[in-house]
């Protein structure tokens, strides 16, 4: 599965040379599938690893995909049940970790260290992910631990130092902004293209290093560094972060929907909690600077 994150994004569910439906139109029940050249789970085509699995059935005749005869590829209900255990495994470290990990003057340092090391740990963990062939479910669970831990000690703070009603208002816009691009995707307001595709990696990447020099120049020159997480320029990039969030999901759901379309196996719908997961960890974490600094500038 190729995930719609920019760092890690390798492999997918996809048709039209491994992207999410590009230039290809959805497949009808009944009907013949359109643009399936180079999709991974197109039975009969020659890039697919899954073209001897016995569970991605094609009609022969129509060539749509046709229900399986037994269990064993992916289904919408494995990608809900996966990603409610990654994200209800990140909701319980962080809260165990606001709970262990109170930060205050005391232990700030500690509090701090153990944070920037949990980020760093599910860091290498979604890499190491992310150039694995198949999905580790192990391994996909501990960078939610990871990330949660995280998660939980940045929320205590700005919740600490900022304001209380902080952290459940990014909950709040996070699942707002699903719901709202679950629904635009659903009713087909958005339409996942090559070139959304395109704009939207291209546009992730200028974002990543726009904010890593950011972060550089705060780290030598002290301060806000060039003024990207304060302020105006603050306001605008946070907007335009949940913006990319919001277009991340946008392509997941489209990979999943091929996934399931195409006979994936069950064990993928792991990777799809993966991307869905980490999507939704970007979102919250831009939400939370945008209404800190919203709430600072009260």
């Amino acid at each position: 599965m190729r995930s719609s994150n920019p760092v890690f994004s390798r492999r997918g569910f996809s048709r039209d040379n491994g992207y999410a439906g590009f230039n290809a139109q959805q497949p009808q029940a009944g009907g013949p599938v359109v643009g399936t050249q180079g999709s991974p789970y197109a039975q009969g085509t020659a890039t697919n690893p899954y073209a001897t699995n016995p569970y991605a059935q094609q009609d022969l005749q129509t060539g749509a995909p046709q229900a399986p005869a037994r269990t064993g590829v992916m289904t919408i209900d494995d990608v809900v049940a996966r990603t409610a255990m990654t994200l209800g495994t990140v909701v319980l470290t962080a809260v165990l970790a606001w709970v262990l990990l109170p930060v205050d003057p005391a232990n700030l340092g500690t509090s701090y260290g153990i944070a920037i090391g949990a980020a760093l740990v599910a860091l290498v963990l979604a890499l190491v992910q992310s150039f694995k062939r198949k999905p580790s479910p192990p391994l996909i669970l501990a960078y939610a631990a990871f990330e949660g831990v995280f998660l939980g000690v940045i929320s205590s703070a700005v919740s600490t130092y900022i304001a209380d009603g902080v952290v459940a208002q990014a909950v709040l816009g996070t699942m707002a902004v699903f719901a709202g691009v679950l629904i635009a995707y659903k009713m087909r307001w958005i339409r996942v293209t090559r070139r959304f595709y395109g704009f939207v990696m291209a546009a992730a990447m200028g974002f990543i290093l726009l904010m890593a020099a950011n972060l550089l120049f705060s780290v030598f020159g002290g301060g806000d560094g060039l003024g990207f997480r304060s302020g105006g320029l603050g306001i605008m990039f946070g907007v335009i972060g949940i913006i990319l969030g919001a277009c991340f999901l946008a392509l997941d759901f489209k990979q999943v929907e091929d996934g399931v379309a195409y006979g994936a196996p069950r064990e993928e719908s792991w990777l799809a909690a993966f991307g869905l997961t980490m999507t939704l960890v970007w979102i919250y974490l831009e939400m939370l600077r945008l209404f800190s600094i919203l709430q600072g500038d009260d």
